[in-house]
């Protein structure tokens, strides 16, 4: 069975089943790399959403070099003080950890600002390696005392072993991400840890804007995006176990999807040499929703129409 343009009829990427229904239609407001509308199918056996087509031979089209993580730039206020909480995050994994010595992983790490903060940590963090797309990242990551491997991670090897492996806004940008997270729990030491970060579609943002466009599809970049229930079931059958999981704030969805929304109206200009993420009103309404987020959390708990990311650690299934 094929759609109206001869391509084959789209299935889940994350567990390959065809019973999809429409969720919405996208295109890249936010870089305007590319001009292609996308659909976003929501699997009814998993209830992940997985893109159409999928853009697997374009990586160099859909992330421009202005690109927000490929830029170096310094840290916001707001970032400054979401870093504190990272912080307290690793310390809290890095502690449980046994052993003299720790390696860690940061996949789509960049310039290794995370793994930056949890050498501030931990001191006993002594192996640091960045995989990234971003060859541009590497002469920062290494004056920064990271080793970089300038590659997907469907295509990285290693012998290395890690206590720690960080997937932050990472598995949504992956085709296969059972077979991703597969290979990354291989790298794990035994009582490893993967600490992972992913948008939420059950989020009340999501809901809110699905007719319009919702940030958090980050359209034509995240391919698959989970909901709690959903990562838990992706990440069994890549044989790991959820260890804790929590939904976040997810401010960057908000913001981008108010701004596309006043794009839409002309009431701002937003261009591939000016993506969203540059324009002037982006910090105050990250701020903005970031507080609002952090006064809504308690109230949210893990309900269908909650925040807008979920927070995860993994490790291996006994």
């Amino acid at each position: 069975m094929t759609t109206a343009d001869a391509r084959p009829a789209p299935l889940c990427l994350a567990c390959g089943s065809g019973q999809l229904t429409h969720w919405c239609d996208a295109t890249d407001v936010e870089y305007q790399s590319v001009a292609n509308r996308y659909t976003y199918w929501q699997c009814l056996a998993c209830d992940c959403l997985s893109i159409d087509p999928c853009p697997v031979q374009r990586l160099a089209e859909i992330y421009p070099e202005n690109y927000y993580s490929f830029t170096g730039r310094a840290p916001s206020l707001l970032e400054r003080f979401k870093l504190a909480f990272d912080r307290r995050l690793l310390r809290t994994i890095l502690r449980e950890l046994p052993g003299e010595t720790l390696a860690a992983l940061d996949i789509g790490g960049g310039t290794g600002w995370m793994l930056n903060e949890a050498r501030r940590v931990e001191p006993r963090l002594r192996t640091t390696v960045i995989v990234d797309i971003d060859a541009q990242a590497q002469d920062l990551a290494v004056a920064s005392g990271h080793q970089f491997v300038a590659s997907r991670i469907e295509d990285f090897t290693t012998d290395q072993r890690f206590d720690l492996i960080l997937m932050l806004n990472l598995i949504e940008h992956v085709e296969d991400p059972v077979a991703v997270l597969a290979a990354v729990g291989r790298l794990l030491t035994p009582q490893g840890r993967i600490l992972l970060k992913t948008p939420n579609h059950a989020s009340l943002d999501a809901q809110l804007f699905r007719r319009s466009y919702w940030g958090g599809l980050h359209c034509p970049r995240h391919w698959v995006i989970f909901t709690p229930g959903s990562l838990e079931s992706t990440a069994r059958r890549a044989g790991l176990a959820v260890q804790t999981l929590e939904e976040t704030q997810g401010a960057p969805f908000w913001c981008w999807s108010v701004l596309a929304g006043l794009a839409r109206r002309g009431w701002i200009l937003v261009s591939a040499q000016r993506p969203m993420v540059q324009h002037p009103l982006a910090p105050l309404l990250m701020a903005l929703f970031a507080t609002l987020d952090f006064l809504r959390r308690p109230l949210m708990g893990r309900s269908g129409r909650g925040l807008s990311q979920i927070f995860v650690v993994l490790g291996a299934r006994k």
